[in-house]
């Protein structure tokens, strides 16, 4: 699939401030993609789809984890859905193949342990780019021109502590990512 085609079924999907959003999201993967010697063409589909299933009825996406062996999801907040069966409906209504794609958009939201760098990318452009507007950001920003492995971190540490403000339960693959790419920056063996 091309950049374009996807732009235009992303424009029609999405209400308008998502797909703005989605745009942000291009733009800064794209960018750090240069920075870190990434595929610009598979980061920019990558973002392009990333949030294709995030206003899907949430009983579709239910029954579309069920058929992947996702049930565990069903015990979290319904947010952690669109990424793992976005990856699967870009796939199976787009015709998107490319396994690094669909890794990339399955992990946006909760990350994984030894994300390779189209993943990571992914995952922090979706958290830092234009028109978020939290307190914090500005750094995860420039700590993301500096060291992706430490934004990857710097991300999850916020997500964590966001959600424990909140008094929400925490999906244990995002704690699990967060101890991975500590352990892994420790041994100084990060992608």
């Amino acid at each position: 699939m091309r950049l374009e085609e996807a732009k235009r079924i992303i424009e029609e999907t999405l209400p308008t401030k998502r797909y703005i959003h989605t745009l942000g999201v291009v733009e800064t993967a794209v960018q750090l993609a240069r920075r870190y010697g990434v595929q610009e063409d598979k980061v920019a589909l990558a973002a392009m789809l990333h949030d294709y299933a995030k206003y899907r009825n949430v009983s579709e996406m239910q029954t579309i984890a069920v058929e992947l062996g996702l049930n565990h999801l069903l015990a979290y907040e319904d947010e952690l859905l669109h990424a793992p069966v976005g990856a699967e409906l870009v796939k199976r209504e787009l015709g998107v193949e490319d396994v690094e794609v669909y890794q990339a958009i399955a992990n946006h939201t909760t990350g994984a342990p030894g994300m390779p760098l189209l993943d990571q990318i992914i995952f922090v452009a979706d958290a830092i780019e234009p028109n978020r507007r939290y307190p914090g950001v500005d750094q995860l920003r420039q700590i993301a021109q500096e060291d992706l492995t430490q934004a990857v971190i710097a991300t999850l540490g916020q997500t964590i502590t966001f959600l424990c403000k909140k008094q929400t339960v925490i999906f244990p693959l995002t704690i699990e990512t967060y101890n991975a790419f500590i352990t892994e920056k420790r041994k100084g063996t990060v992608l």
